[in-house]
């Protein structure tokens, strides 16, 4: 028999494979209330384990798809089985839930908003010390005429006709069943009798809400922040969505962040000449303002130094980043004649007293002119 990937229907519920509806029944109501959405917001596992089991009981206790579970195992099901989300399930066991857990309005109340998305942009210095951003949304909000109940007179929503409340229509193709949401009531098993002409039964109309958020110092750029319930609201009273929010950090004129590590950040700042030559302090900008820089003597263009702790706080994580200040040499285009004739002795002075790193090219050089003179000879 094929392997489908899906684990026994017997062994996900743990009843013996003669289990009566008494049995099946118990154990699945064992089962949904240990991973109930109710008692484990937020947890994919146990949403995925309630699925799991809400599938292998909706098999098992028909007798038609049962018998041929039992002789073909899941591939004589084909694709006509399985749930896509919870609401799915309320709807198909609306009668079940309401016996486990006290009536239909715990179903509706079980029902979810829409979640939404949204991006922010965040000026690079508020990044770096946090803020409280207010992000103005346009969604759909509960209609104020019905209260989000969607009915003109407040009376709730009665059962479906057309379904009986299950939220779908079940029609037999042969030797599959076909499931299908129910046209009348669209999926939901219940009906409003007297619609709210503010908001056609809906219970939502759209409107703008102002969410209040909150950003950590030294977010990432593209990190996404979650505010949980702030999604669209469910109609009748159920749970509302969360809203997912990009944050986008801007650039910043003078510093840029390192894509190894966010918390550290890079600078590159011109020296004279001659305070690299004989060493000194420059005074560079900081994200408080301003520091002073010690500069060794003899430091090269494009040297690298470190000030411990100048870089951004650690998102989510203790102390702050480094900031690394690469030394690049200030060259004057039009130097005067004071400083060139500075200049011209510095000349002088260096043609005798050459650095290692032109030592070293003059050795290159000389190596390179001789292997030339060589290969002449040759010829």
């Amino acid at each position: 028999m094929p392997d489908t990937g899906k684990r026994d229907y017997y062994e996900v519920l743990g009843v013996a494979r003669d289990a009566d509806d008494k049995q099946l029944k118990t154990a699945y109501r064992r089962l949904a209330l240990k991973y109930h959405p109710d008692k484990n917001e937020g947890d994919e596992k146990a949403e995925e384990l309630f699925k799991e089991a809400s599938e292998a009981y909706e098999v098992l206790s028909n007798p038609d798809k049962r018998a041929r579970y039992d002789r073909f195992g899941h591939e004589g099901l084909g694709e006509q089985v399985g749930f896509s989300d919870v609401s799915d399930i309320f709807g198909a066991f609306s009668d079940l839930f309401g016996a486990f857990f006290g009536g239909a309005q715990h179903q509706r109340g079980m029902r979810r908003g829409a979640s939404l998305r949204a991006e922010i942009v965040v000026p690079f210095e508020e990044m770096a010390e946090g803020a409280h951003k207010t992000l103005s949304l346009r969604r759909r909000v509960s209609c104020e005429d019905c209260k989000g109940y969607g009915s003109s007179d407040g009376k709730p929503p009665v059962s479906c006709g057309a379904c009986g409340g299950q939220g779908y229509i079940i029609s037999s193709e042969g030797f599959f069943s076909m499931r299908r949401a129910c046209p009348r009531c669209r999926g939901e098993g219940e009906v409003i009798q007297n619609a709210c002409r503010g908001c056609g039964g809906e219970g939502l109309v759209m409107g703008r809400r102002d969410i209040e958020l909150s950003i950590p110092a030294g977010v990432h750029d593209g990190i996404v922040l979650r505010a949980p319930g702030e999604g669209e609201p469910a109609p009748r009273g159920g749970v509302p969505g969360d809203l997912n929010v990009r944050v986008r950090v801007e650039d910043h004129d003078v510093f840029l962040r390192s894509p190894e590590d966010p918390a550290d950040l890079f600078l590159q700042v011109p020296v004279p000449i001659a305070t690299a030559l004989l060493g000194g302090e420059v005074e560079i900008p900081s994200l408080e303002g301003s520091i002073t820089l010690d500069v060794a003597a003899g430091t090269s263009p494009g040297d690298t130094l470190r000030v411990r702790g100048g870089g951004l706080p650690r998102f989510q994580g203790h102390g702050r980043g480094h900031l690394y200040v690469r030394i690049l040499y200030d060259v004057p285009k039009k130097p005067s004649r004071k400083l060139k004739r500075v200049l011209e002795d510095l000349r002088s002075t260096e043609d005798g007293e050459p650095g290692p790193a032109r030592r070293r090219f003059r050795d290159t050089l000389k190596d390179h002119l001789r292997s030339i003179e060589k290969r002449k000879k040759k010829k």
